[in-house]
């Protein structure tokens, strides 16, 4: 059996943002529906586009949809603590993305330094006019905007 990689830090992120948990995203178990990390990662991640941008990345010559989603879990996240997100990109290219989303909470003797999960998150921009038309190159807006969040 492979070995679990180390849980992200913090250190490995370069934008953050606080969300909180509301008491439906919490399962019957009492921990978030894995359903809501991936709300949150799509949320933070088009946050940041839209505020870096400043513009409505829907109306864009271009837009990312989701190409790839997956999320690693290595601790509880609960309510009503917040949460903080924080974004790096691990590779831009031509038309596509790819993000890695680390969440982070406070409290229950687990480390604040430490991700509770860290979400994979892929866009993959096409023509917003035909978003069936093959991928096209993110536009400029896009690309300056995330750039920035490159990490090496």
């Amino acid at each position: 059996m492979a070995a679990r990689p180390d849980r992200p830090r913090r250190a490995d992120y370069v934008h953050w943002e606080q969300v909180t948990t509301r008491w439906a995203d919490i399962d019957v178990y009492g921990h978030m529906n894995n359903a809501r990390y991936f709300e949150l990662i799509d949320t933070v991640v088009n946050n940041h586009l839209a505020e870096a941008t400043g513009t409505d990345i829907r109306r864009l010559p271009a837009i990312g949809v989701v190409a790839e989603v997956g999320c690693r879990y290595f601790a509880e996240i609960g309510y009503p603590e917040p949460v903080d997100v924080g974004v790096v990109a691990d590779k831009v290219g031509t038309s596509s993305v790819v993000y890695r989303v680390g969440l982070f909470q406070a409290g229950s003797g687990e480390p604040d330094e430490q991700a509770r999960a860290e979400g994979r998150f892929v866009h993959v921009y096409v023509d917003n006019d035909d978003p069936a038309r093959p991928v096209v190159p993110m536009p400029a807006e896009i690309r300056a905007a995330v750039e920035p969040l490159l990490r090496g």
